[in-house]
């Protein structure tokens, strides 16, 4: 009986120092939905669509609220405005990045994803400056990214039309193009040292494991081996993964929509032909392709929540008072899935990014690669990347699918922090 008492005494001053806690920062920190001690608001997002979850909450609390997780405060950004205001108009205020609890877990806090302060602005500024000299921006990086989209193509001619899963042959052209950069080397698609480059960066991204150990003693030094090190592994993990998801989500949706296909390929006779290599000036005359890829980035909001922000001082944003430290997580979605300026945001229609003519129309709004300090910086790659491999394998090849475009599913399926296409096979069948 004792010790029943001294449980309840025990949770019971566990729950008041939780509520005091929770509610000492009230009139500070944005409204949100009242927390429960210990657990914070958890119970009242649904892990497998966070995105929807605070869509929901938006429409109770407005576009900047606070959640809990656990007992740690999150300030919310949902909408253009708020992104916009925070990230753009604040954006070294807020350009701190927040807790990730894998890279926590793995004592990643160095390279450019999970870094902060100092360390992450020098190398972010020696990554974009290096990767210049490496050709990024110039047309040494596109006749890389070309020669790759060749590669590509032969290697899905080899699967002689029949049904394949094509997420492996995917994964290996985005990343032989950072291989090319860093390695200034690709690799054949079944080169030993290649497939197991893929494979350990499969596992890496997985664990997010970092077993280096040198110059950790000193602290004030930024160019270290494990700083290095992991610079180089940010830019695989980020610029292999991301592109291949999209490139993969992107035939997905071409195969649900053949008539989208259908003229994109028309677009792609007309301009290209079936004999020259696409290049980037041809974007420039392809309206419609170029909104159909803007459309395939927008539908499948990649990274739904972005990866954690956090404030790097106390600051004051829409008369509430954020404390130094605070994460802040930005719903990209609420951006890209904006029904004011993408009607029927649910449907995919390449018209989003397309004027009464039928010329491209750009829109503020189109922030897959978030917005601001912490804009992907690999972003001007991947955009070449996707555009050149796309109309690279629909200028040779028609899409088949095995089953009927009406049944085909393009629901995401939950993995960690980003969106997901369901597996599937499809025929690549030589024009």
């Amino acid at each position: 009986m004792d010790l029943v008492v001294v449980l309840v005494l025990c949770l019971s001053c566990l729950l008041l120092l939780s509520l005091w806690k929770q509610s000492s920062g009230k009139g500070k920190l944005p409204p949100g939905p009242t927390p429960l001690p210990i657990l914070g608001n958890i119970l009242q997002l649904d892990v497998k669509n966070i995105s929807k979850s605070l869509t929901n909450l938006s429409k109770v609390y407005g576009p900047v609220f606070t959640v809990y997780f656990g007992m740690k405060p999150i300030v919310v950004l949902h909408g253009y405005e708020a992104v916009k205001e925070a990230l753009i108009d604040l954006g070294e205020e807020f350009s701190g990045r927040g807790t990730f609890p894998l890279a926590e877990r793995a004592n990643v806090t160095n390279g450019i994803l999970f870094s902060n302060g100092k360390t992450w602005k020098e190398m972010r500024r020696f990554s974009l400056m290096t990767l210049r000299n490496f050709g990024m921006g110039k047309r040494s990086i596109e006749d890389r990214v070309q020669e790759e989209a060749r590669c590509l193509v032969e290697e899905l001619r080899k699967t002689n039309g029949l049904p394949c899963d094509p997420t492996f042959i995917l994964g290996c052209a985005p990343c032989n193009v950072i291989c090319s950069i860093i390695f200034q080397n690709r690799f054949d698609y079944k080169d030993p040292i290649f497939l197991d480059l893929m494979e350990k960066l499969n596992e890496i991204l997985r664990i997010l494991s970092s077993p280096w150990v040198q110059e950790k003693q000193n602290q004030q030094l930024e160019f270290t081996l494990e700083n290095l090190t992991t610079t180089v592994f940010d830019l695989f993990g980020a610029g292999t993964e991301t592109t291949s998801t999209t490139l993969r989500y992107g035939l997905l949706l071409l195969l649900k929509h053949p008539e989208v296909t259908a003229k994109v390929q028309e677009e792609i006779d007309h301009v290209i032909g079936r004999h020259r290599s696409p290049c980037m000036q041809d974007r420039s005359h392809m309206p419609y392709t170029d909104a159909v890829v803007h459309e395939i980035q927008r539908y499948i909001d990649l990274v739904p929540s972005s990866l954690p922000h956090m404030v790097t001082h106390d600051i004051e944003f829409r008369n509430y008072i954020i404390p130094k430290g605070t994460g802040v997580l930005v719903s990209l979605s609420s951006v890209l899935y904006d029904d004011k300026v993408f009607p029927n945001p649910e449907m995919f229609d390449p018209g989003h990014f397309l004027d009464e003519s039928g010329n491209f129309k750009k829109s503020d709004y189109f922030m897959p690669f978030s917005a601001g300090k912490r804009i992907c910086a690999g972003e001007g790659l991947a955009r070449m990347e996707v555009f050149l491999f796309l109309t690279s394998i629909l200028q040779k090849f028609t899409l088949k699918s095995v089953v009927d475009p009406k049944d085909i599913d393009t629901t995401p399926t939950a993995n960690g922090f980003t969106s997901v296409p369901p597996p599937y096979k499809l025929c690549f069948i030589p024009l």
